[in-house]
Order: C-alpha cells, then structure tokens, then sequence
C-alpha cells in the first residue's frame, strides 16, 4: 500500500499540469483571454509551486515527509474547489496558483520515501519505475483531458484533480509512514534554510543548472502546443491529446525500460550516448524551425529525440545528486525543482510574448536550450568522478 500510495501521489503531481491543457480554447473563450493571460493560467501554478518547494524542502528534512505531504494536499484539494466554484478569471488564478503551492509537497516528497530507505543503485531503479509511472499519467493527461473537456467542459477536469487529490490524501493519511527527521546540525550556521552549503558546491550547481534546462522545453512545448495544435494548425480537440501525450508516453516507456539496463551497463557511456541524441535533437528542431513546417506531426518528431534523451540522464543523475548532500534531500530536490519551474514559467511567457500563430519561434527557444543543455551535460561527464561513488561506473 505504500507503494500504491506513491504511485497515485506520482499520478495526481503528473496529471496536475497537463489534465486541463486541452481546456485551453475553452477557457479562451470563456474568460475571454489573450494568449498572455492564458499562458498565466500555467505560469502562476509555477510560480506557486515554486515557492512552496524551498518551504517545503526545509519543513521535510526537519519535521519528516508525511505531514508535509498531508498539508500540501489539504491546500491542493481547497484550491481545486475555488478554481470550480468561480467565474472571475482572477480568482481562477488564485487558485491555481494555490494548486501549485499545495502540490509543490507530494510532488517532490513521495520519492524521498524510497530514497531514505535504499541504495543508490535501488533507487535509480525505483526512481525509473516511479518516472515511468509518472510520464505515463502526463502521457494519458492531455488524452483524458480531451474527452473530459468534450464531455463535460473545463470544469470536468478541474473535478477530476479534485477527486485525485482527496484519494491521495486519504491515502498518504493511511499508509504513509510518520518519522522525524533527525535534526542536521551542519545546517544550523549556514542560513535559516539551510542552502547555503549547497550554494557553495560547485558540482551541485552544476547538476541543478543541468537539470534545470532539461525540464524547461518539454513545460514549454506543452504551453504553447495547444494554442499551436488547436488553434492555428487546425488539430481537432479529440485528436490534440494523442500529440502531446506520445511524448510523455515515449519518456514513460523509456523509463521503465531503463530501470533494467542502468543497473547493468556503464553509466558513463550511456550519458555519451545521450548527448548524442540531444544533438539530434537539435539537428531536428532547427530542420523544422528552417522550414517553418505546419505539420503537427513533423513537430512532435522533432521533438522527440529530446525526450528519448532525457530519460538515462534523469533517472542516473538524480538519485547521485541526492546523495551528494545526504542529510538535505528535501533542499536539494526543492532546489532542483523550483529552478525548473521558475525558468519553465519565464520560458513561457517569453514564448507566449513572441508566438505569431506558427512553430518557429517557439523551435528557436527549444533549440537554444537544448544547445545548452548539450554543454552542460559534457561539463558533468568531465567531472564524472567527482560525482560518482566508486562502485558506480
């Protein structure tokens, strides 16, 4: 039951984002929205999220996971009721940004269970199984969104994620362990929350600054694909699912396939291998951007080499960046987090500011970070055996 608990915590977080993204037109028209402030709709659940992650990482390393958790839910499940029960845009945001600051919590604390419990090695293969799990919720979102929205409106998914976050919370009330972190007195000096160690370590901030540009394009290119999809490539709302939901369905099912082969391979070729791909990536994109091409499928493959590449990386990197600084895994992952949703969020606007109804501009944006992304990545293997433990090859 704790792992079913996990599963549904790493279902619901999934599903947050991307459940009411096919809403889009309709909530367009409903509030009577431009592409700026229907954007905002994503950007202020980030910014909520972000927030709460570097309260919440210092709450769970001090108090322990599962009332933190229980919190988080309690605000999600309060925020979810306000987003239904009101018809000011306004206060629509409000809730979502209280969406974002409640799920902030179960969101980076359901895998800090496995993590406290187990091996490096076992988590990068529960750390797999739980991505996989995870992307196969956003993989399914946009689709169940869809016919949500078809049959029963944006409101319908906005009480989907209502009945989600009270099953986890009961859940988590039920079967998820209570302990208390034991207090970490190598943080007492450093600053009220702790991070200032982690400031300080230059091969963590390269893990962050790593990890934090792999996760923007993906959050960016679901931003912006429904107003692209739907709106000016003329995709249908029943259709517009299967898009978006491929790629997490690809990253999902490389993940589970990964939990098997990162215990037995060289770690170190198979992130060689990965920057190969991301240069694909690149090479795709561009080819796309050049052509200006309004094919909804030629998009999405282009995109997803970058995808197919993120999944060694994030289920290898990780858990070593945990265990880098083992006493602030809540902080690192709070960390972690807020700096991806934070540059996600300011990538999303800057894409909703220049989109004029075709993919090109919002190629040039996924390509130039994932250029970056390309740098980092060598950085990090030049720095392999700082990073490692020596079992790990």
């Amino acid at each position: 039951m704790l792992i079913l608990t996990i599963l549904l915590i790493d279902l619901l977080t999934g599903m947050e984002f991307d459940l009411f993204v096919p809403s889009f037109p309709e909530l367009k028209d409903y509030f009577r929205l431009s592409p700026f402030w229907l954007e905002l709709s994503l950007s202020v659940n980030l910014v909520g999220y972000c927030i709460s992650l570097f309260i919440t990482g210092h709450l769970a390393d001090s108090y322990g996971r599962k009332p933190i958790i229980l919190w988080g839910l309690l605000i999600f499940v309060g925020a979810s009721v306000l987003c239904l029960s009101t018809s000011i845009y306004y206060l629509f945001l409000l809730g979502r940004f209280f969406q974002g600051l409640g799920i902030a919590a179960p969101a980076i604390l359901s895998f800090l269970i496995i993590a406290d419990s187990f091996s490096i090695k076992k988590q990068q293969f529960w750390l797999s199984i739980f991505n996989g799990v995870k992307n196969m919720s956003i993989a399914i979102a946009p689709v169940v969104g869809s016919y949500i929205t078809y049959y029963f409106h944006w409101e319908g998914n906005f009480v989907t994620l209502l009945l989600l976050g009270l099953t986890a919370l009961l859940m988590t009330w039920l079967f998820i362990p209570a302990y208390k972190v034991p207090h970490q007195k190598e943080y007492k000096a450093s600053s009220p929350y702790g991070y200032t160690a982690i400031f300080k370590s230059n091969i963590l901030m390269l893990l962050t600054i790593y990890f934090i540009l792999t996760f923007a394009p993906y959050w960016i290119f679901v931003g912006m694909s429904p107003l692209l999809y739907m709106q000016d490539l003329g995709v249908d709302l029943t259709h517009f699912g299967y898009y978006q939901g491929s790629l997490a369905f690809a990253f999902a099912l490389g993940s589970l396939i990964s939990s098997f082969v990162i215990i037995r391979f060289n770690q170190k070729n198979m992130l060689y291998t990965t920057n190969s791909i991301y240069m694909l990536s690149f090479i795709t994109l561009m080819l796309a951007v050049l052509e200006n091409t309004t094919s909804p499928l030629l998009i999405t493959l282009a995109f997803l080499p970058f995808i197919i590449g993120q999944i060694i990386p994030s289920n290898v990197l990780y858990p070593l960046y945990l265990n880098l600084m083992p006493s602030a895994k809540g902080r690192l992952t709070a960390l972690i987090q807020g700096g991806q949703f934070l540059f996600a969020a300011l990538g999303l606007q800057i894409a909703g500011y220049f989109y004029q109804g075709s993919f090109r501009n919002i190629g040039i944006i996924l390509a130039s970070i994932i250029c970056m992304t390309i740098i980092m990545l060598f950085v990090i293997l030049k720095n392999w055996n700082s990073i490692t433990p020596k079992q790990i090859p």
